[in-house]
């Protein structure tokens, strides 16, 4: 990067930091650092959700995943807007009424203590461990730009974002997610424009949506049906969508308190459920508009030369090994390729010869093919370094074709939404740590009267939001080789997130199911989600991830029905 693009770098993320620890000042207490004294607009809330959603994954991943695999990725979130809906009606009222910090704190009330303690320890290893991944994807960015080696990065971005979360608390968290997501946006609407503008003369939005489409990049709605039926193993299409990615939104948004905590923040109940409509009025259009990012990118590289492998250090790093003969001459035959596939998407748009159309996606088969080829000697020559580049895509084309000074803001903008998801993920593992551990096991109740109590508890919240950030830094430090970031942490959370909707719909839904029956399905409905997700990943059966949400959910329901069925007849037996 050039001086000025290090100095707007430096700039905005020094400047999002003093805002949001000036921002931050609250009463020291528990609810004044982890719920804001529950204070908040709005539109703040909506902010603040979207924030936590929008981790540099989704920007540094997203556009890469439309490169390789088209738009299809956001049938994922057709699901969300009827979700917000049933949260809105059920689970928001009930979270206001009651008062809680924590959304377990209610399973206590509705089961007992063990039910409450389970759920609460499956989100905290479930949100510890996705929150590391989510350190690790700007840590990319810094490895790749000063050749650091990725254990380093991840400590300097890990302990960064660590200084105004710890220090400031839920209310940095949210006046930062509100000037973060204003530059995120700007950002990638210049990337954009960018893209469009840098395209050969005669060739606009129009024409490069029609190369995309050409290539099947503009797949935006898949049945997943074919000759053979049904696929269960594909993953992204309109009917897991819908269903899978409404167990996952239902499970996400109203049980996973990172997200939980940003809607508890809000004034009242009405300032939470506009809150979470919006966001789903908003979630769908901007996950379409980041991935076609992607699809135009795809198309930029239709009419430029594109490496063969998108991130740098690695490839040169290949290059001083014995396989440099090799990769080179992938490389020449990949470049040789994509003359040819240059030629065809010039006559398909500007010649205007729809004839070519066939040939132009033939050609990207045979340049993905070759670049397939030059990742399996890669791994030959590299067997310890990570070797997919999906989430190199977008940052490659920032760093070699961008301006000076937007490239230093578009590196901004993924430190960015890296620093508000993870704040909102620390700050939310710090109270489920303290409000459904230390405060619920310590034995007295949380009270806001007592000072004293209220300074230690306080001080005691920001150690437990230090180690929890010493914990996921510690968990990027093994986030190398997982492919498309944004995959792996969605997948790493449907392992949970049935399960626990599953929980809190026997505790809503399911009124003469008790603790023992619910607990033991649980742990059941686990059991049964891990082996299925075994099962498909040594291809015993084909099911995708999405789909893992919706079995969670129903065996938990279905075995609390069951075990509460069978204990109350073994009662009447006893009796």
């Amino acid at each position: 990067m050039s001086q000025l693009d290090w100095i707007v770098l430096g700039i905005t993320l020094t400047a999002i930091i003093a805002y949001g620890l000036y921002k931050s000042r609250t009463a020291k207490n528990l609810e004044g650092y982890f719920l804001s004294d529950r204070s908040m607009p709005w539109y703040l809330v909506l902010l603040s959700i979207m924030g936590t959603q929008a981790s540099a994954i989704t920007f540094l991943s997203a556009p890469g995943q439309a490169f390789t695999d088209g738009m299809r990725f956001v049938q994922y979130y057709f699901g969300l807007p009827i979700a917000m809906v049933i949260l809105c009606i059920t689970f928001v009222p009930l979270f206001h009424k009651i008062k809680v910090f924590t959304a377990y704190e209610f399973l206590e009330q509705r089961f007992d203590l063990k039910t409450r303690t389970f759920t609460s320890f499956l989100f905290l290893l479930s949100r510890g461990l996705s929150t590391g991944i989510s350190i690790y994807a700007p840590s990319i960015i810094l490895s790749s730009l000063l050749g650091w080696d990725i254990f380093w990065t991840n400590i300097v971005m890990g302990g960064l974002l660590i200084i105004y979360t710890v220090s400031g608390g839920a209310k940095a968290v949210a006046y930062t997610q509100q000037l973060q997501l204003l530059i995120i946006f700007a950002g990638m609407f210049v990337a954009g424009y960018c893209i469009v503008h840098y395209l050969p003369e005669g060739v606009g939005f129009t024409d490069a949506l029609k190369v995309s489409g050409a290539s099947g990049k503009l797949n935006v709605i898949t049945t997943g049906i074919s000759s053979e039926g049904f696929d269960w193993k594909d993953r992204y299409n309109i009917i897991s969508g819908v269903i899978g990615g409404f167990f996952l939104a239902l499970s996400y948004f109203g049980t996973d308190q990172s997200q939980v905590g940003r809607y508890l923040t809000a004034k009242d109940n009405t300032e939470s459920r506009i809150g979470l409509l919006m966001n789903g009025l908003v979630k769908v259009p901007m996950q379409f508009l980041i991935l076609l990012l992607g699809a135009m990118l795809f198309t930029f590289y239709q009419f430029n030369s594109s490496p063969v492998f998108f991130n740098k250090a690695v490839a040169e790093k290949a290059m001083t090994t014995g396989y440099r003969d090799s990769l080179a001459g992938i490389e020449k035959k990949f470049n040789e390729q994509q003359l040819v596939q240059q030629k065809l998407s010039r006559n398909y748009v500007i010649d205007k010869k729809e004839n070519y159309k066939d040939s132009l996606r033939e050609g990207s088969v045979k340049l993905s093919a070759i670049q397939k080829e030059y990742k399996t000697v890669l791994k030959k020559a590299l067997p310890a370094d990570d070797t997919s580049d999906t989430n190199y895509i977008f940052l490659r084309f920032v760093v070699d074709f961008l301006p000076k000074g937007i490239v230093g803001l578009l590196i901004a903008i993924i430190f960015l939404a890296a620093w508000g998801s993870i704040a909102a993920a620390l700050n939310s593992l710090a109270s489920c740590t303290m409000i459904d551990f230390h405060v619920r096991f310590r034995g007295s109740a949380y009270d806001s009267t007592n000072a004293v109590k209220c300074a230690d508890e306080y001080k005691l919240s920001k150690y437990y939001t230090l180690g929890w950030g010493i914990f996921c830094i510690i968990t990027a430090e093994f986030a190398t080789g997982m492919g498309s970031l944004i995959e792996a942490v969605n997948v790493l959370g449907s392992l949970f997130y049935g399960v626990i909707l599953g929980i809190f719909l026997v505790a809503f839904y399911c009124k003469k199911v008790g603790g023992n029956a619910v607990f033991i399905a649980a742990i059941i409905g686990e059991l049964v989600v891990i082996a299925f997700f075994l099962m498909d990943k040594y291809n015993v059966i084909g099911l995708g991830f999405l789909w893992l949400n919706v079995v969670g959910a129903v065996a938990v329901v279905l075995l609390a029905l069951v075990l509460q069925l069978f204990m109350r007849k073994q009662l009447v037996t006893a009796n």
